[in-house]
């Protein structure tokens, strides 16, 4: 089991069925879950290294700041993150492009299609 696990996504109901199911697998000691990916930033770029979540599930597409935006912030100081913190891009989004571009972020770890499934769960934590 993980120490702790965000997930960003701007959909409420995403966000319940995804923790739901990290619950359910025993995934993570901690899940913080965020509607906007600014707080998540903000909390990322202030805590201790040692306090960095291991897997972050973000969505894409937000209003606000979006996935990319957030990727692109935390590249800036990407060495901080990795190897620390697995980025699993969610989504809902088929765009061969979307995935391609995901590929170019040191950062990604995998591009998931929503909803997340079990089998999707335990290869990540036996990757981790």
């Amino acid at each position: 089991m993980i120490e702790r696990a965000y997930i960003i996504d701007d959909d409420e109901i995403s966000i319940f069925l995804t923790s739901t199911l990290l619950e359910t697998a025993a995934f993570a000691r901690k899940v913080e879950c965020y509607l906007f990916a600014q707080p998540a930033l903000e909390k990322l770029q202030h805590i201790p290294e040692n306090k960095l979540p291991e897997v972050i599930f973000l969505d894409l597409n937000m209003p606000g700041l979006t996935g990319w935006d957030f990727l692109d912030a935390l590249t800036k100081q990407e060495d901080r993150y990795l190897g620390k913190s697995n980025i699993y891009i969610l989504t809902s989004s088929i765009d061969v492009q979307e995935k391609e571009l995901a590929r170019s972020y040191k950062l990604v770890s995998g591009f998931l299609r929503k909803p997340l499934d079990e089998a999707e769960i335990h290869r990540i934590k036996a990757g981790v």
